[in-house]
């Protein structure tokens, strides 16, 4: 099987595939570059990680996650995270907003407070060579994980910032249902503003636990190739992750789930 040269591995596809393995298992199937999670590098150790991915020629595409701008420590947390995406060699660190503050029903109030968080950490970012990307989640997380719901929100909050150093996500399990979404990307291109490629696809029925909804390419209902058309068209010839959270893909053999993410991805997105 050929891999393509943009195609990278999440890391939180196959969430209980030991980083050595995880690592072993892409160089010997080909694959060019892994997307990383904080608490899974934490883990296992962040220079050990760092060191083991360079070592083994491996890029890493992104790091997951920074924001939740609602906790008391968000400023400290975001600037350690910034710390470890340089550390690792990631050129992105995807932002998920965090919801509500405790108490509070105030939406607008919570999305102005992410583009200012944001904003007291582009300095930082920028020095560190790290990218801040916003990502929208779909908006039945808006409580409690993501007060950011769409493209076109997330482009408003990166507006007033340097494009090289805020962009956006645009993750497919998101944002596929906006009827807006094609007329967003081309402005995210337009503005330079696309700084991650997601795809996973949207299972049909969810599973109880929605946050486990996604499914491998070609597994649900979402027009895939449609999105990696639109970006490329809008200008990003970036790295392409997917990623999957889903407790059924997790259960099988790490190896199986890169054998199968990159099949579906090869039939449904390339």
């Amino acid at each position: 099987m050929t891999v393509p040269a943009r195609f990278s591995f999440n890391q939180a596809t196959a969430k209980y595939w030991p980083i050595p393995d995880l690592v072993a298992g892409c160089v010997a199937a080909g694959v060019p570059a892994v997307g990383l999670w904080r608490e899974e590098t934490a883990a296992h150790g962040l220079d050990k990680t760092a060191a083991l991915v360079r070592d083994a020629g491996l890029a890493v595409t992104s790091l997951c996650r920074g924001g939740f701008f609602n906790t008391p420590d968000w400023y400290d947390e975001n600037r350690r995270a910034i710390d470890e995406a340089a550390t690792l060699g990631a050129p992105v660190l995807v932002l998920v907003s965090g919801g509500l503050p405790e108490g509070s029903r105030d939406v607008d109030a919570a999305r102005a407070h992410v583009g200012e968080a944001i904003g007291a950490l582009v300095p930082y970012a920028r020095d560190a060579g790290v990218r801040l990307a916003i990502e929208p989640l779909h908006p039945m997380f808006c409580s409690d994980r993501c007060v950011v719901s769409s493209l076109g929100q997330a482009l408003d909050l990166a507006a007033p910032y340097p494009s090289e150093t805020v962009g956006v996500v645009v993750d497919t399990y998101h944002i596929w249902w906006d009827d807006q979404v094609w007329a967003q990307i081309d402005r995210a291109g337009r503005e330079d503003r696309i700084a991650s490629f997601q795809v996973a696809d949207w299972a049909t029925p969810l599973p109880e636990g929605v946050l486990l909804g996604r499914a491998l390419p070609g597994d649900g209902c979402v027009e895939l190739r449609r999105f990696r058309q639109a970006v490329e068209a809008a200008g990003y010839q970036g790295p392409i992750e997917v990623e999957v959270f889903n407790a059924e893909v997790w259960a099988r053999p790490g190896q199986e789930i890169l054998e199968s993410t990159l099949a579906g991805y090869l039939a449904h997105v390339d």
